[in-house]
């Protein structure tokens, strides 16, 4: 009886973990359910879960808790506002676990949704698009000073900055200036997933792009944070960044000294018809790091040549650029087709180009720089390797070795 009356004492003195809330929104505000989506963000509690109704919301949702926002044929229409949906981790600490699905953003002057300084977010089964309104001649009146490196793009349609342990998966991102965005102007942003989106026709920048900014005020960091150790698997990126070749269809790149975009996977994405190389990795001056990037099991048609500093003799499938050596880099298992130049390489290090089907249908490999280039194991086109005629690609530049090539293709994704 004791040990009992024991235990009742102690179960009554224990938190009760009492079971999330539901609320909901619908246009009218009928019912029990709120008129806007900021009136439920700000009643609901942690890890409560609002419904949002069809409808048109015209408003910029502001979260700073842990919740889960999902919308049944619900439109935010962010018109002459910031953003359509800002899930800021800069005015509470450990901002997660937000959860964000099934809505239409669009109009806002900068970032259909921002994701700052936050971890274990996921940003599903949206249609983000028509964002960046703000953009004016590659700059963006107005935008926050904790986004120093966004002048030029207002953001994209979906942006990740300074965040960790995000998912970006099954969106529709099309008419921004750019597609996603990882950036690191406010925090080191690394391990995110962006997976099965389907970015197309953004023409001022990348469909997906990771890159390494200026740091912001706010940081106290005279150098940049880094972006690494980030997957984008399965994605669909096409006819991006066509406004006069601003954009390739995922680009890893380097800003200014002490950037680092490093340790990056780019895997089993379809890459067609983009304003720049379907990859392209860029480093353009000392003391940067694009080290150890992995290009694996993507398809990669019809994309232009890279441009400025990195530029390559025609329209390139993978071009990887760094004005100091690049150790680590890997292209494997990529198809390429309709490109004069299927991977272009420019740097002092040794990069690995092994088991590719390359049939671009001209240059299988240029090795533009004074590194070493070993693209042993891959398919040329045919079973004579490089440089032999007929169906065979080629090879541009010295120190490459290619034998011994495949006498078939090369076992790839077949997705696409």
């Amino acid at each position: 009886m004791h040990l009992v009356k024991s235990l009742l004492s102690l179960a009554a003195l224990l938190p009760i973990a009492l079971p999330a809330a539901t609320l909901c929104v619908n246009p009218t505000g009928s019912g029990p359910c709120y008129a806007t989506i900021s009136a439920a963000v700000t009643a609901a509690a942690p890890n409560d879960i609002i419904d949002v109704g069809p409808g048109t919301y015209s408003e910029s949702v502001l979260i700073t808790k842990p919740l889960s926002l999902v919308g049944y044929l619900a439109t935010i229409d962010a018109t002459g506002l910031a953003r359509g949906i800002f899930v800021n981790g800069m005015a509470i600490a450990n901002l997660s676990e937000v959860h964000i699905s099934g809505f239409t953003v669009k109009k806002a002057n900068f970032e259909g949704i921002l994701i700052a300084n936050s971890s274990a977010v996921s940003v599903s089964n949206n249609t983000i698009l028509d964002n960046n309104q703000s953009l004016t001649n590659a700059t963006c009146p107005g935008i926050d000073s904790f986004e120093p490196g966004e002048q030029m793009d207002c953001g994209e349609g979906i942006h990740l900055l300074g965040s960790d342990h995000v998912i970006v998966t099954g969106n529709t991102v099309h008419g921004n200036s750019g597609g996603i965005l990882l950036s690191d102007d406010t925090c080191t942003t690394h391990d995110n997933l962006i997976s099965f989106n389907t970015v197309t026709d953004n023409p001022f920048a990348c469909g997906i792009v990771l890159a390494s900014h200026v740091p912001a005020a706010i940081t106290g960091s005279a150098a940049p944070l880094g972006v690494f150790h980030n997957t984008i698997y399965a994605n669909h990126s096409e006819k991006n960044g066509l406004s006069g070749g601003t954009g390739a269809g995922v680009g890893i790149f380097a800003s200014i000294p002490g950037a680092s975009s490093y340790g990056n996977v780019v895997v089993d994405n379809f890459l067609k018809d983009n304003g720049l190389p379907g990859i392209a990795i860029h480093s353009h001056t000392p003391n940067q790091n694009v080290n150890d990037n992995m290009l694996v099991g993507n398809t990669v048609i019809g994309n232009a040549a890279d441009t400025a500093d990195a530029a390559t003799p025609g329209p390139t499938g993978i071009n990887l650029y760094s004005f100091v050596p690049a150790t680590g880099n890997i292209i494997s298992a990529n198809s390429f087709h309709d490109e004069s130049i299927d991977v272009a390489i420019s740097t002092a290090a040794l990069v690995q180009v092994h088991f590719n089907n390359l049939l671009g249908g001209a240059t299988g490999l240029d090795n533009i720089g004074t590194g070493s280039v070993d693209a042993t194991e891959s398919w040329w086109g045919c079973p004579h390797g490089p440089g032999s005629g007929g169906n065979c690609s080629s090879i541009i530049g010295a120190d490459v070795l290619s034998a011994p090539w495949l006498l078939l293709p090369a076992t790839t994704q077949p997705n696409h």
